[in-house]
């Protein structure tokens, strides 16, 4: 991977309040930040590693711009389909921001050497900054690398250890910007969309969690005879109450205030080729939403919708109970392996199938278009500097 160090812009720490606050209305807010001033300029180009404890561990990355005909040659690959809509909405919002306001998270498999230096380059340089974040607890802190053997040295571990990533979160921001760089190809202007702005973090520094199904059944349904109606495709077992999936084609049913295990029956399976990746989330779109429940698109039906593994299960609980006649699939988290293999195939994933841990807050990092811009959330008495 070609990386690239650039300069940056923070805040004036004594002017933010609330970082939850301020990270929460920095979409909305943005351009009025911007016109107060609350920025102030880091003297020199750098990388920043970035490093996120949320309480169970420490996930630590490198933000660095990344050329954007990474993307095209295929070392920056893509496991989702984009929708246009979405692509034109980023593009219009770029521009009118002047800036892109969330680093693409792009991951690869852990690169001892890269993990190692960016660990020992932490232990002994005080942090620039530390934030902690009160509404889920979580301390976010950066470290700026200047010096440019430095520099050089994390150059040439990139170029030489990742010939590829994987993009974990972030599709739409890729590929407007690579769309804007076709757009604005050939003519005099003043942006960079020659660069993807990018934290990198190895695969093993990731979580990836569940991203579960809640649906609304027609009305001729009732969600208590759902398990019935399934026998054919599950081997179903009741429970005395909420667990998560335990393994790879088991998951968790939520209906009518009961749970039950349900088990792809293996007979279903073998009619698959062993080498094709089989996902949880592939057959629950084709066996039941669609064949069962009549839902033939999954992006725009209005019957599903998703909650995150982050919220827990008592989170989707409570978004199945927020519905009528409701039912809710919890799923296995997909492998990252998995996920690899379909993106090194050149395929997709369905949507909503993975769902990344740590993930960088909107406003929290933000590059210009016309110059790259770091903005960062504090807590009053959280900051450490130089």
């Amino acid at each position: 991977m070609r990386i690239k160090p650039f300069q940056a812009l923070y805040p004036d720490f004594t002017k933010i309040g609330s970082p939850d606050v301020f990270c929460e209305t920095a979409k909305e807010a943005f351009p009025e930040f911007r016109k107060q001033g609350l920025y102030r300029e880091f003297p020199q180009a750098a990388f920043y590693i970035y490093q996120m404890e949320d309480g169970h561990r420490k996930h630590t990355g490198l933000i660095a711009l990344n050329e954007v005909s990474d993307l095209r040659d295929g070392k920056i690959k893509k496991h989702e389909h984009t929708i246009h809509d979405k692509e034109r909405q980023q593009m219009d919002l770029f521009l009118q921001w002047g800036a892109m306001l969330k680093p693409v998270l792009l991951t690869y498999p852990s690169v001892q050497a890269i993990e190692q230096w960016l660990q020992s380059y932490i232990s002994r340089s005080p942090a620039f900054f530390t934030t902690r974040y009160q509404k889920d607890g979580q301390i976010h802190r950066m470290w700026p690398v200047t010096a440019p053997e430095d520099i050089a040295l994390l150059k040439n571990l990139f170029a030489q250890h990742i010939p590829a990533t994987y993009i974990a979160d972030g599709h739409h921001r890729t590929t407007t910007v690579a769309l804007l760089q076709e757009q604005f190809e050939g003519q005099a202007h003043a942006y960079d969309f020659e660069h993807l702005f990018c934290i990198f973090i190895g695969a093993d520094e990731l979580d990836i969690l569940d991203f579960n199904r809640v649906v609304d059944l027609p009305d001729a349904w009732q969600a208590a005879a759902l398990p019935g109606k399934l026998t054919e495709l599950f081997d179903i077992e009741s429970l005395d109450g909420p667990r998560r999936p335990a393994r790879k084609y088991e998951m968790i049913l939520y209906a009518a205030g009961r749970w039950y295990v349900l088990r792809w029956k293996q007979s279903l399976l073998e009619t698959f080729p062993p080498e094709q990746v089989l996902l949880d989330v592939s057959l629950l779109n084709k066996y039941v939403l669609h064949d069962l429940l009549g839902i033939h698109d999954i992006r725009t039906d209005r019957r599903i919708g998703y909650v995150d593994g982050s919220k827990g299960v008592g989170g989707f609980q409570q978004a199945v109970e927020a519905g009528n006649n409701r039912i809710g699939f919890m799923l296995f988290p997909v492998k990252l392996e998995d996920m690899m293999r379909i993106a090194d195939a050149g395929e997709s994933l369905p949507p909503k199938s993975t769902y990344f841990e740590p993930r960088i807050r909107t406003g929290v990092m933000v590059k210009g278009l016309f110059c790259v811009l770091v903005f960062l959330c504090f807590g009053v008495l959280e900051v450490l500097r130089f």
